[in-house]
């Protein structure tokens, strides 16, 4: 893993090319301010990485431990903690380039929570087809049969069942950045990315294509 920005996600707006001819639906993503707070070393953690940190908060909302390692970096306390590590032998920066870290035309990976969307059944949360539409059947919706009998006698671990849907961990490749914004400290990313407004992300070079 190489380094990478951490941000907040503002919304979406759109784009124009230069001839004015097609429009780029893109993602304002604010990462102004990223912080280094901690760079470990192989020699003395056993292995190398950088500790980023983003979003200013209060200090009385800070425990005490996080609030004397945000003192010996000489930062604000931060909302939003990520580690980035390096490979054997690659040394870690002691300060952020922040948002020229990447380009306009680079590809990048986008990591968010997507948003929470409650208690949901097995049609919207798995995409089952549901069982009859005949009238009278009661099992419009519905998961049909989920036991064995004898073997194994019981519902197999990971059965897609109705369930909690959305909240967690989520990573979108492959998406390009349209512009980079430095003096208002945005960088605007085509298509969607996970969370709702507001949401933090983090962004890292896409492990799948090169600039």
């Amino acid at each position: 893993m190489s380094l990478g920005l951490l941000g907040k996600k503002i919304g979406m707006t759109r784009l124009f090319d230069e001839k004015a001819q097609s429009m780029i639906p893109v993602t304002v993503i604010d990462v102004a301010g990223n912080t280094v707070l901690q760079v470990k070393t192989t020699e003395k953690d056993g292995y190398s990485a950088v500790q980023v940190g983003y979003g200013d908060q209060k200090e009385q909302r800070v425990s005490k431990p996080d609030l004397g390692r945000f003192k010996k970096a000489g930062s604000t306390p931060k909302r939003f903690v990520k580690e980035f590590r390096f490979a054997a032998g690659e040394a870690a920066p002691e300060t952020h380039p922040g948002v020229e870290l990447f380009s306009a035309g680079q590809w990048v990976d986008v990591i968010g929570t997507n948003k929470g969307k409650g208690f949901q059944g097995a049609v919207k949360r798995h995409g089952f087809g549901g069982l009859k539409m005949t009238h009278g059947s009661m099992m419009h919706r519905r998961t049909g049969a989920i036991g064995c009998r004898s073997t194994p006698g019981r519902v197999w671990k990971n059965q897609k069942m109705p369930g909690h849907m959305g909240s967690v961990k989520s990573t979108v490749q492959n998406l390009k950045i349209v512009a980079v914004r430095p003096e208002d400290g945005v960088i605007l990313i085509s298509g969607a990315i996970p969370g709702a407004k507001g949401n933090y992300v983090t962004v890292r070079a896409s492990k799948k294509k090169s600039a």
